[in-house]
């Protein structure tokens, strides 16, 4: 006994849950239990709304954080879809301006590579170059439009001089019923040309197109250069002027064609 610590307290309190036990069976704690209840059963549903609660909220969170995943899926997905639909639109039309093209440019006559533009400052840049056989000098296109002229070219790229560049000369004819004016188009700065050194006795009028007449080396003849917007020049003088607009704004555009023979 002596090896027991507490040995007196053990038995103490083993007679007296003994005792409890007797008495419980024979019903005499039952009323001491319903008075017991009164006082416990707040605090234990207290802890049982609490810990209740508790677990709601956790449940709140975690379902928070599978929401927010999914919902960044979700924008993922659909960014993806957004992009993949833009590729695919982009694709289509550049496939409906090769088929348009041939109907302009017969391709059994002309070699045409088809280039996206890429860039645009005083030039436009393109996305072939030398190695796919463009040239400094070869003309671009768009349908039966002049573009401008290749100016420079490395392995996978080229800028354009266009066609409103100041350095732009070309020899150009317009013709309408009442007959045919011919000149020089000159690039200015800004969106409009000038079509220069036509004779003051030359028919010429507002809307009529200008086309290029073919003298420069690799400009075919009956490119579309513009439309005449105002005509200039005093019947007195040598020589008239008209203002002329080009007929799309190139920045419009998705794909150009480079004339490469």
């Amino acid at each position: 006994m002596k090896n027991i610590p507490n040995f007196g307290l053990f038995l103490t309190l083993l007679i007296f849950g003994i005792f409890l036990y007797i008495l419980d069976l024979s019903g005499a704690l039952k009323y001491p239990k319903i008075t017991l209840s009164f006082v416990t059963a707040p605090i234990q549903f207290g802890f049982y709304k609490s810990f209740q609660n508790l677990g709601q909220q956790f449940y709140f969170i975690k379902n928070a954080k599978d929401l927010s995943g999914q919902n960044e899926n979700l924008k993922a997905q659909l960014g993806q879809a957004l992009s993949e639909n833009a590729t695919l639109q982009r694709k289509l039309s550049e496939a409906n301006d090769q088929i348009s093209q041939s109907n302009y440019l017969d391709p059994k006559n002309y070699n045409l590579l088809p280039a996206r533009p890429i860039g645009l400052d005083r030039n436009l840049h393109i996305d072939k170059g030398s190695e796919d056989g463009v040239q400094t000098g070869q003309v671009v296109v768009f349908e039966n439009n002049f573009i401008g002229k290749v100016a420079h070219v490395s392995p996978k790229g080229a800028s354009i001089t266009l066609i409103t560049d100041p350095y732009t000369k070309l020899s150009a004819f317009s013709q309408n019923l009442e007959g045919k004016a011919k000149g020089i188009i000159l690039g200015q700065f800004g969106a409009e040309l000038i079509f220069d050194k036509i004779l003051q006795e030359e028919k010429i009028k507002e809307g009529n197109l200008v086309f290029s007449d073919g003298l420069e080396e690799f400009i075919p003849r009956g490119l579309i250069l513009g439309k005449v917007s105002t005509v200039l020049g005093k019947s007195s003088e040598v020589f008239k002027q008209a203002k002329v607009k080009p007929t799309f704004d190139v920045r419009d555009l998705e794909v150009v064609f480079v004339i490469l023979d």
